[in-house]
């Protein structure tokens, strides 16, 4: 049970659930995140961290990014709350359908010119 748990914990925080909306249709890496939500580096980076740390997301590297993606589900629940996080929050909350508005005009630019700053 203590698995289910932190999976919860993970996904009870707002910020924490927006990522992992945005992660279930695209990977994506740390600076686009924080463009499509207007965090910081750090504030990203250290959510990433606990939802890696529940096992609901994974990273790879490519060059000068870390890319994130949801994780492949392990179980039944995980397999449903994949499903839910694709599904559910996008057709009744606004905010997570301005997210993935965002994230569309995010990918539009050249990653480069994303996290360099400019």
């Amino acid at each position: 049970m203590k698995e289910e748990l932190n999976l919860f914990k993970a996904l009870s925080d707002e910020t924490r659930l927006r990522i992992t909306v945005l992660l279930s249709k695209k990977e994506l890496c740390v600076c686009q995140i924080q463009w499509v939500l207007g965090f910081s580096q750090a504030m990203v980076s250290r959510h990433l961290t606990v939802l890696k740390n529940a096992g609901l997301v994974q990273d790879r590297r490519k060059g000068l990014w870390i890319f994130y993606s949801l994780s492949q589900p392990r179980n039944e629940l995980e397999k449903s709350i994949h499903k839910y996080l694709r599904e559910y929050f996008t057709k009744r909350y606004d905010l997570f359908r301005k997210d993935l508005s965002n994230m569309k005009k995010c990918l539009a630019q050249p990653l480069e010119k994303l996290c360099s700053g400019k």
